[in-house]
């Protein structure tokens, strides 16, 4: 795994002008910042209608091969990005334990579980970051093993705790922090650590305390990378420590852009959306002058039928300027060929987001090699079911 990080890591480093951009901002440029370099790739990219780029956005497969034309460094990326998949143990959960648990949720905490089961050590669960115990109630009801959930909302855990004593399930929800001391009196060396998708600092602070107590064994799969209190990324291992590769917050949000649709009707949000925040950003640099980005609040889902000016009016209400009178179709159309072009952007980006989540992981996984934990890294589930599905798994030799 070694010589899979140092690889990845000259990678990004010799590549970075293919990833290592905003395609949000830079959309408003209006050209490819590759014209000189590679003008048949900006042909390319140009020539790509609205139902092709989404084509590619949904698989990357497809793209690579387009894009290895242009750019022939990409062809290893598919080899360098194989994972395999976790092994399994079959499950037959009693009846009644997966209520409460919407459907694509319960193929990620399924197929969790099974690959947890396949190879537990320890004498005990501990469940990081619990949220109401879906994964501990497949592991306690399945190993008969004591869990324990530690959770920082307190009517996760009290619900998490009704349902599981419903079960008769031997789990005990612990409400605290993750970052706080008192954490630390969770964690035993008997015990065998797990968390799906655990954030940012949260999975870090999982890795830091289970090594300092020398648990039995981690399991996890990192999400939300760029959730953390650094501007910049921290890394465990020495071996990236030693790179010169630093990333910033803003970057560690590149894995996260992969997404499984959602379906006609959340693509048609998103285009809304951002075609209107796109749109907006150049009406306020036109008309109002401004030279910087002005962010906004989130809105609800619901709102956006309303149209673009009635974003606007409730933009200026948000943020507090006045807009005089202008015509909203004409910048709600550009901020549509906008979006278009961050989408085109965006495609050259695109296969780089497996290579820095895997640069991620890595890192996790070299800390563990060095501090006495045997560790595999697989893919505990289809991309289908959620792409964040990487899973590290740490043994204590």
């Amino acid at each position: 795994m070694l010589n899979q990080f140092q690889t990845l890591d000259q990678f990004l480093l010799d590549n970075q002008d293919y990833w290592r951009f905003e395609p949000f901002f830079l959309s408003q440029q209006g050209c490819f910042p590759w014209l000189d370099h590679h003008p048949l790739l900006c042909d390319w990219l140009a020539s790509l209608t609205q139902s092709q780029i989404e084509e590619y956005k949904q698989d990357t497969s497809s793209l690579l091969d387009v894009l290895t034309r242009f750019l022939p460094q990409l062809q290893c990326i598919s080899l360098w990005t194989q994972l395999p998949l976790s092994r399994k143990q079959t499950l037959d959960l009693p009846r009644g334990l997966d209520n409460g648990i919407p459907g694509r949720k319960l193929e990620q905490i399924y197929s969790m579980g099974e690959a947890l089961l396949d190879d537990h050590h320890g004498q005990q669960w501990l469940e990081w970051c619990s949220g109401k115990g879906f994964l501990g109630r497949i592991l306690a009801s399945q190993t008969g093993q004591r869990v324990t959930s530690f959770e920082f909302q307190p009517n996760l855990c009290q619900s998490g705790q009704s349902e599981a004593d419903k079960l008769g399930l031997a789990m005990q929800f612990v409400q605290g922090d993750a970052f706080s001391e008192q954490a630390s009196e969770v964690f035993h060396p008997h015990q065998h650590a797990v968390a799906l998708h655990a954030c940012g600092d949260l999975h870090v602070a999982l890795v830091q305390q289970a090594v300092q107590h020398q648990l039995s064994a981690i399991s996890f799969s990192p999400c939300c990378y760029h959730l953390i209190n650094d501007e910049h990324y921290r890394p465990l291992s020495k071996q990236a420590r030693q790179s010169s590769l630093s990333l910033t917050k803003q970057e560690l949000r590149i894995p996260l852009q992969e997404t499984v649709t959602g379906g006609e009707r959340v693509k048609r949000h998103r285009v809304d959306e951002m075609s209107y925040r796109l749109g907006l950003d150049i009406l306020l640099r036109e008309i109002l002058g401004q030279t910087d980005y002005q962010p906004m609040p989130s809105i609800k889902k619901s709102q956006l039928s309303e149209g673009f000016e009635a974003f606007c009016l409730w933009a200026s209400e948000q943020k507090g300027f006045a807009l005089p009178p202008v015509d909203f179709h004409d910048y709600h159309q550009r901020g549509i060929e906008r979006f278009w072009h961050m989408e085109r952007l965006s495609l050259v980006q695109q296969p780089f987001r497996r290579v820095l989540e895997l640069w991620l992981a890595l890192d996790k996984v070299l800390y563990l090699q060095d501090v006495g934990y045997r560790v595999s890294l697989s893919e505990f589930c289809l991309r289908e079911a959620t792409p964040r599905n990487i899973l590290i798994h740490a043994v204590k030799d």
